[in-house]
């Protein structure tokens, strides 16, 4: 049985956001301000359907999904593209997988006690985040 992620993440550590968001073709001025940003993770989990919410200062970002169900995911907050997103579970670790434009783009988020792990990927650039349960 895979775990329930739901509560509230406040990010305790991030690396090498700046060559993944350069990999998305992010201009450089965007760049630097996301870098500055420490997001909040809000997540609910309710059987197969889930919710995750980045929460920052300067833009909020929203994923309302159904897991094993590949739904059209507009990412134009984070860089203007449109793909099409399955997020599952593979033993404990939630996998999204984001086909488009860009080459092996995803992400896996996993808890290891109370610290919820997110590593995104795009081509071959990983950056990767650690959030503490808040709530």
């Amino acid at each position: 049985m895979p775990p329930n992620l739901t509560g509230l993440y406040q990010m305790v550590s991030q690396d090498n956001m700046d060559e993944y968001l350069a990999a998305l073709d992010i201009n450089f001025a965007l760049r630097k301000i996301v870098c500055l940003l420490h997001p909040d993770k809000e997540i609910l989990q309710e059987g197969d359907h889930m919710i995750i919410r980045t929460l920052t200062t300067f833009r909020n970002f929203l994923m309302d999904f159904t897991l094993g169900q590949e739904f059209t995911e507009d990412l134009g907050p984070v860089d203007g593209r449109v793909c099409q997103t399955t997020v599952s579970w593979e033993g404990d670790k939630l996998i999204c997988v984001q086909r488009g434009e860009k080459e092996n783009r995803g992400w896996t988020h996993w808890l290891e006690g109370e610290l919820l792990h997110l590593e995104m990927r795009v081509q071959d650039v990983v950056c990767k985040q650690v959030f503490k349960k808040v709530k």
